[in-house]
């Protein structure tokens, strides 16, 4: 499970960045159920479980997408990264200093 753990005191965070933590923590754990539900769809026998575990895990992702286009639009540095670093072709790492 992803941590709710502030690293600093409370009062002394923004109200943005403890928004942004919320998002985080969420996105963190949609992307956990995604793969929680792709490894027992792996480990399924049953066919029509298995179905239900990947649409299950289907809407999971769609739940982080949300919460990422979230954080785009409401932290500047970070839609900046998705920006130069989302949906390019050729090489993914090696492109930035």
């Amino acid at each position: 499970m992803a941590s709710d753990a502030l690293h600093a005191p409370r009062e002394r965070l923004t109200k943005k960045t403890l928004a942004l933590h919320q998002a985080i923590s969420s996105l963190i754990e949609e992307l956990e159920a995604v793969d929680w539900y792709r490894q027992r769809a792996d480990d399924c026998e049953d066919a029509d479980l298995k179905a239900i575990l990947l649409h299950n895990m289907r809407e999971e992702m769609e739940h982080a997408s949300m919460v990422l286009e979230w954080i785009r639009r409401n932290d500047k540095d970070f839609a900046k990264e998705l920006e130069d670093n989302l949906f390019k072709d050729g090489p993914i790492a090696g492109q930035h200093g």
